[in-house]
């Protein structure tokens, strides 16, 4: 009879653990950073597993007062936390896969969910998906008010994606937020390819990048679905540029180096082209759309030159761990350094670029076209004036042991940035939500 009641006691606590509008403590704490003297705040600070949204998305929702993060306090569930407050607000309930994509207009988050309603199915994958749109001011309201309802008072099911497409969990939201993009499967992405087109083959060590795949829309209104376009290679990254409606930014995975990373596509399927034609020697990565004309991209240099000069010296090796099956990439005997490609002259020009170590790694910049910024695999943090090339460290100690990279992004004005740092963790691995903000000194200045 004990064991019953522990059993359901338990199940019912789970399920008050997961209910959508479920509040947290603040965990706000501002501290500086021991060697830039930033002052640092961290809006989370306890080993709970956090993530910060990827940097190709929208972070803060719209009026910036709330970001929405990823949280062990809710598995498999979107969290809010209002950056003044600290307060800590779950804001999906029944789980999400993939992406997390915030409104920059409205109070809305867009996400996918399995369409099962087997919990076995749900945790497998795959199957029909669903698109929830979160309606994010009423979650904040009534839970500030604890009258908290039912999760369909919150969450709308915009449509089911089929089973048969094998969607992917890479999303995007249009600019005029009226559709969202994804990534199809190999058998749905096959029945859209020209005839005779080559498919692409793994690339590299990690055994990635076979194609094809595709890409979908679905409009968030009616729940329609519509091809946009297939590619003979494995799709990644698919983001959108959230300025100007109907243009779709996406790579070529692989896990490392690709042999043409970034690519470009119209809503409609037109315009598909490389977003920034590499050669073999270059790699390009972590790809940003920033401006409404244009896109931040890293282009490596973390490693050491392999082989011999053209004078038949030997300049050493890879550097360890850096395997030598990515090819000549990555290393500075060409320009390296945070790239910014312009989509409609096609020019692209260097922003800046570490005097040392790897390399600027994920970038990011902010919407006047002011600022870039990048992290590098100390987990450093550099700003970078457009307008004058400098660039200093703005923060670091974020620990190289942490879980992931800091991945940096702005917000919609370009005075703050957000990171995800191991900065407070005691394990050295465990993250948490910081934002550092532009320098007062740099914010006042001016331009002729």
């Amino acid at each position: 009879m004990k064991s019953r009641l522990l059993i359901a006691l338990l199940f019912l606590s789970t399920l008050c653990f997961a209910q959508i509008g479920k509040r947290f403590p603040s965990e706000r704490k501002v501290v500086k950073d021991p060697v830039t003297g930033t002052m640092l705040t961290f809006l989370t600070s306890t080993p709970a597993g956090d993530s910060k949204i990827y940097q190709t998305h929208t972070q803060w929702t719209a009026g910036g007062e709330w970001l929405i993060f990823r949280s062990g306090r809710a598995r498999n569930e979107a969290l809010a936390v209002n950056e003044k407050t600290g307060d800590i607000v779950q804001v999906t309930e029944g789980g999400y896969t993939g992406m997390l994509c915030v409104a920059r207009k409205s109070m809305k988050l867009y996400f996918m969910q399995s369409a099962s309603t087997d919990s076995a199915q749900r945790r497998r994958g795959g199957g029909a998906l669903r698109i929830i749109e979160t309606d994010l001011q009423k979650v904040f309201d009534d839970s500030k008010k604890g009258a908290m309802k039912t999760a369909s008072a919150y969450q709308r099911v915009c449509g089911t994606i089929p089973a048969t497409i094998d969607a992917g969990g890479d999303m995007a939201l249009d600019a005029d937020e009226g559709f969202v993009y994804f990534r199809v499967g190999k058998i749905e992405a096959a029945k859209h390819l020209q005839p005779g087109t080559k498919i692409e083959s793994n690339f590299g060590p990690r055994n990635m990048g076979a194609g094809p795949a595709g890409l979908m829309s679905m409009n968030i209104k009616t729940g329609e679905i519509k091809y946009i376009v297939s590619v003979p290679f494995q799709i990644g990254h698919v983001q959108t540029n959230p300025f100007v409606s109907g243009e779709i930014i996406f790579c070529w995975e692989t896990g490392g180096k690709s042999p043409q990373r970034t690519w470009y596509v119209k809503a409609d399927g037109s315009g598909l082209r490389p977003l920034y034609p590499e050669a073999p020697y270059e790699w390009v990565t972590h790809e940003a759309v920033i401006t409404k004309d244009e896109v931040a991209i890293a282009i490596m240099g973390h490693r050491k030159v392999q082989g011999v000069d053209s004078t038949g010296t030997d300049v050493g090796g890879a550097n360890p761990g850096q395997d030598a099956a990515w090819g000549p990439s990555g290393t500075r005997e060409k320009p390296t350094g945070l790239g910014i490609v312009n989509l409609r002259t096609r020019e692209m020009v260097i922003a800046g670029q570490t005097p040392s170590g790897s390399g600027l790694w994920h970038v990011n910049g902010s919407a006047d076209g002011r600022w870039a910024v990048g992290d590098d695999f100390s987990r450093s943090i550099y700003l970078i004036d457009r307008h004058t090339h400098e660039m200093i460290m703005l923060s670091t100690g974020h620990k190289a042991t942490a879980t992931d990279h800091p991945h940096p992004t702005f917000n919609a004005d370009g005075t703050k940035i957000e990171i995800q740092s191991a900065m407070l963790s005691a394990d050295g691995r465990s993250m948490n939500i910081c934002i550092i903000p532009v320098p007062d000194e740099w914010l006042k200045r001016t331009y002729k």
